[in-house]
């Protein structure tokens, strides 16, 4: 696997952290979703984040399945 950018590793954070949240949501029910505790505006950006990064994500396995093997 190539090294990976800060884009790549700010996304597979951000990742992370979204899944650290749902993660807290299956546990603790909707008590326990700390994004949601987050100002309405901030939430829907930290939100929209995730999400992004979860599709550069993608991106970044689909680079890597994509190198020659030999």
């Amino acid at each position: 696997m190539s090294k990976l950018s800060i884009i790549d590793m700010i996304a597979l954070i951000l990742v992370i952290i979204g899944g650290l949240n749902w993660g807290l949501v299956a546990i603790g029910g909707y008590a326990w979703d700390l994004v949601a505790m987050l100002p309405s505006m901030l939430a829907t950006v930290v939100y929209a984040l995730v999400g992004l990064s979860a599709i550069w994500t993608i991106v970044i396995m689909v680079k890597g399945s994509k190198t020659p093997t030999v």
